[in-house]
């Protein structure tokens, strides 16, 4: 079961940031983190109020509020990132906070066998190939690469914090629905001291593209949920790993909807991820 959620965290994410990394190209990426939570805030609402999550409250609720306030700016950061550079490259490199919960993992005693150990550092070598990041070239391939590093050890402390936030179905409910309020506010103040300074940042978002944020939101918030659960099932650090091949999922469908090429070492990096997911799998 592990496993299985975890994929499906990849396959979500994967998905999510593709979609955002779209919406950011003609949209302010500030905007579309604060419309897309807000949606999936007002959802996540809906279930704590038929599922009566909020007998859940309790201590462990403040992991999922440090994860509201670290994930606007991750989310921000990445996707400014995937409008900046071809989601290709730059999606990849996100998977490099895949560190953090793993690290974490094992300073709290995990230890994976041999076969998982195997698996691991062939996927994440998979993953950094399937990115093909060139390094050299104009100063928006460089800050693109310096707001993917950010966003993606942003990215590694939610599903950290997350992780910790339940015990439980419905007290995950409550956690994720904590979480994206404290999205919405973090990103909702950020968006009004943008507008209020005459930035960029545009509230106004045409109906005809409220599915496109909606999809966005609720596969973000279903991600972390999968990622809570598989975490909760098995070992962290193999629940991280697989969860980190979203990227590879962003780069397909990359390919797939806008016809990005992918290098010969981006299909040896997919190639080898897919290797590393048995070996983790299986292990």
């Amino acid at each position: 079961m592990t496993a299985l959620f975890a994929l499906a965290t990849s396959f979500l994410w994967g998905l999510a940031d593709f979609g955002g990394g779209l919406l950011a190209r003609r949209t302010p990426a500030l905007t579309v983190v604060v419309v897309s939570q807000s949606i999936a805030a007002v959802v996540l609402g809906a279930v704590v109020l038929v599922t009566a999550a909020w007998n859940e409250t309790g201590p462990r609720l403040w992991f999922a509020v440090a994860a509201g306030l670290v994930g606007p700016v991750a989310m921000l950061a990445f996707y400014k990132a995937l409008a900046l550079g071809p989601m290709g490259v730059v999606s990849p490199l996100g998977s490099i906070g895949v560190a953090v919960p793993v690290g974490v993992g094992l300073a709290l005693g995990e230890r994976p066998g041999p076969m998982q150990c195997v698996g691991i550092a062939v996927a994440v070598a998979g993953v950094v190939l399937a990115g093909g990041p060139q390094f050299r070239g104009a100063p928006v391939q460089r800050r693109a690469v310096l707001l993917t590093l950010l966003a993606a050890f942003g990215f590694g402390a939610v599903m950290t914090l997350i992780a910790e936030a339940s015990s439980t179905l419905t007290g995950l409910f409550l956690a994720l629905f904590v979480q994206r309020v404290t999205n919405v506010v973090a990103g909702g103040t950020a968006l009004y001291v943008s507008v209020r300074r005459g930035g960029a940042a545009a509230p106004r978002v045409a109906l005809r593209s409220l599915p496109a944020f909606a999809f966005v939101g609720l596969a973000d918030v279903a991600a972390n949920g999968t990622y809570a659960l598989a975490a909760q099932r098995g070992p962290v650090a193999v629940a991280a790993v697989l969860a980190s091949l979203y990227p590879v999922v962003t780069a397909l469908a990359a390919r797939g909807f806008l016809r990005e090429r992918l290098r010969g070492v981006q299909a040896v990096g997919a190639g080898i991820a897919l290797v590393g997911t048995v070996l983790l799998a299986t292990g």
